[in-house]
Order: structure tokens, then sequence, then C-alpha cells
């Protein structure tokens, strides 16, 4: 069986189970079993009558030793997911160019900043927050589609929790399946796991019914969800780079290029805003609107863009550019908004853009605006100007040492 063909089931209590609630992720043919809310309340209490009472202590070493074998099984070896679905390292990346549209150089990426976010190996609490103790939680991450980066904290509940549920993102569901039978393969106890895929409706009531959670999301989540004691949203980074006045352009554009660029623009850390303090503003956006104007669409490209999968789901993104353009504003890239390549013009692409906006206004639409392909927006303003966007930012770039 391929990813193509797939079933991909739920994982609950201890086991793959199947769904009469089932829906289809975008790319090849392939359904996502759901679980409801009321199956989940019931699993919540066959955890708290049963599982909880099925094994002692889990060593923090135990954990950091097991999720690092994970981790190489995830990214390099073949797991079995659902008892059925047996999937290569070739076979996954192929999985993620079909459904997220996530060429195999980022999908290679991603594996390495994985590595890197687990502790080192001689750390004695095996990496474990809050003094190297577990705790007795039953923990939820709910995982955005953008990035599958976003498995770290899927990583440190696990190291930290009593079990971790995962709810995988209904438009990439496979790298979260992918890890939890990669876990399972390496022998992390199947009672400390779940794979709950569920429509969004079912995500307070997970919240509900969990003691810790990670939920990533855009504003409309972030504002939906909050409010638990125990709740840590990440919503969006807004992130915005500092040019320093008297820069060249050339320098800048060498600087701002793997920012806006990098991961294909799917991050919260990435660049969305470029904030120019005194002159040149001007030379600055149409040097880095060349440069990303020069972007290939190739998979293999050194700055690699990602396909859009969901049907008019790169055109929407492009769409909600151009629609926060206030008067005075100019789009400085000059390619068609999207583009279509590949056998049947399958893989459809959101192309990189730039604006120079006229305000500085802090609260202008495209101020921070983040979308799932590289974008920024370059404002020209005054040092208190810079100070007022940089505050509204949570990731804020400054060149490393005076100019770019």
């Amino acid at each position: 069986m391929t990813a193509r063909t797939a079933t991909l089931p739920a994982f609950r209590r201890a086991a793959w189970h199947t769904s009469a609630d089932t829906l289809r992720p975008p790319g090849p043919p392939a359904e996502l079993a759901l679980v409801p809310e009321v199956v989940a309340a019931a699993d919540r209490r066959w955890w708290e009558t049963e599982a909880l009472a099925r094994e002692g202590e889990f060593r923090p070493a135990d954990r950091r030793k097991l999720l690092a074998e994970a981790l190489d099984l995830f990214a390099d070896g073949t797991v079995t997911i659902g008892g059925s679905l047996v999937q290569g390292p070739a076979e996954f990346r192929a999985a993620m160019w079909a459904t997220a549209g996530v060429p195999a150089a980022l999908v290679d990426r991603w594996c390495g900043l994985l590595r890197e976010a687990l502790p080192e190996a001689g750390e004695p609490d095996g990496g474990v927050p809050d003094g190297g103790v577990p705790d007795g939680a039953l923990s939820l991450v709910s995982l955005p589609g953008n990035t599958f980066s976003c498995l770290e904290s899927v990583l440190s509940e696990a190291a930290r929790s009593a079990a971790v549920w995962v709810r995988p993102s209904r438009r990439e569901p496979w790298s979260a399946a992918r890890l939890v039978a990669a876990l399972l393969a390496v022998g992390w106890p199947a009672w400390r796991l779940g794979l709950y895929p569920s429509e969004r409706r079912t995500l307070r009531g997970l919240i509900r019914l969990t003691g810790r959670q990670v939920v990533y999301g855009g504003d409309g989540l972030a504002a939906s969800v909050r409010g638990a004691p125990h709740l840590t949203v990440h919503g969006p980074g807004r992130g915005c780079a500092l040019v320093p006045p008297g820069t060249a352009p050339s320098e800048a554009v060498a600087w701002l290029l793997p920012l806006v660029a990098g991961d294909g623009g799917r991050f919260c850390t990435n660049v969305r805003t470029v904030v120019c303090p005194g002159p040149g503003a001007d030379a600055l956006a149409t040097a880095l609107a060349e440069a990303l104007d020069a972007l290939p669409t190739d998979p293999a490209a050194p700055w690699p863009l990602t396909a859009c999968r969901a049907p008019g789901e790169a055109e929407r993104a492009a769409w909600g550019v151009r629609e926060r353009l206030r008067p005075g504003d100019r789009l400085l890239t000059r390619r068609p908004p999207t583009a279509r390549t590949g056998a049947g013009d399958s893989d459809v692409y959101a192309l990189p853009a730039l604006a120079l906006l006229a305000s500085d206004d802090p609260g202008h639409p495209l101020v921070g605006h983040e979308v799932p392909f590289p974008f920024a927006a370059v404002v020209p303003t005054s040092p208190a100007g810079a100070e007022a966007i940089a505050a509204g930012s949570l990731f804020v770039h400054r060149p490393p040492e005076g100019p770019a």
C-alpha cells in the first residue's frame, strides 16, 4: 500500500483505529480517520482508569534515548503506520511533496532541525523541563500544516508528560503519524501516545480533556482557544528585520533573502516586514524584489519554494496580499501571482511577493502579514516608527555585526 491509496488511522487506547468519520487531505486520494469529541472523552476515562496503572517509572534518560532513536527512524528509516502502511524515507518524502507541496530538500532540513531540538545526550535530566522530573499530565499538541518542524513540541511534551496526544494538521497529517509510528517502533509505551485527527470544532473539547496543551495556529484559531490555565498558544510570529541606516542594497539583500525566502516562507520566524529607518528604502525594496523574482520553482533550487495542494489555496494566498494594499503602496515583484508547473500543471505555486508601503503605520494590514510563501513588506520609517513595528513582532532580526 502506498500513500496514494492509504487510509491514515488514528492511534488511541494503545492501538491504531479507523473511523466512520473521515476526510480527504489535499493531494492524491487518501482518507484521514477523525476522532469525534465523544470518543476522545471516553479515551480520557480509559486513560485515567486503566492506562495509568499499566507502568511505573519512565526515566528521563530512557526517554531521551528513545526520542533520539525515533528521530533517526523518522528521518531515514522505514516505519509501519496502522499495521499495513509501510513507509520508507523515499515514500515519506513523496507523501510530503504530494500532500503538502514540501520538496525533499526541505524535508531533509526540517528533519535536521528536529534533531537539533533534542537536548544534548549528556544532559542528566534528558531534557525534561522543570528540574528533570516528568509529571503526570496528559498533554495535547495541536500542530499546524505549514511545517512539521513544530513536532519539536511533541518531543518536548513526550519528554515531560505521562502521555501526549497529538492532533495533526488535516492538511498535512503524515509527519505526525510517522513520528508516532517511529516512537512505537523503538519501544515507546503505546499508552503514552495518541494521534487524534479531528475537526477544528473538536479542538476545544480536546483542550478540556487534557491537562496541558500546546496549540499552533493563526490569529483566529489562537483567539478561539485562549483561556485554559495550562495552554501555550503559538500564534503569528510577525517576523520583522531592522535594516541599519546606510546599508548598501546589495548587502541588505544578501542578509534578507534567506530570512524572507528560507524554508519556503512557511516559518513564523520568516521576515514579513523589512523596516528601513532613514533614506534608501526604495532602492533596497527594488533590489530585494528582483532577487525574489529570480527564485525558481524548481524543487531542487537552493531556496526551494513549496507548492500548494488544496484547490485555490495559492490563488487565495496571493490575492490576500493584493487586497491588503492601501493607496500609495506598490507591489514591486513583477511575476504573476501564481504559477503552475509539473505534469499537467499539477504543481501550483504562490510566487514570492514584495510590497513597498507608503505608510509606517504599525497597524497596516501588510505589516506582519503571514502567508505560506515568501512575502515581505518594506516600510520606510523613522527610528521611533521602527521600534513601534518591532514591539508588535515576536521575532525581530538585526544584522549580527553592524551593517548587513
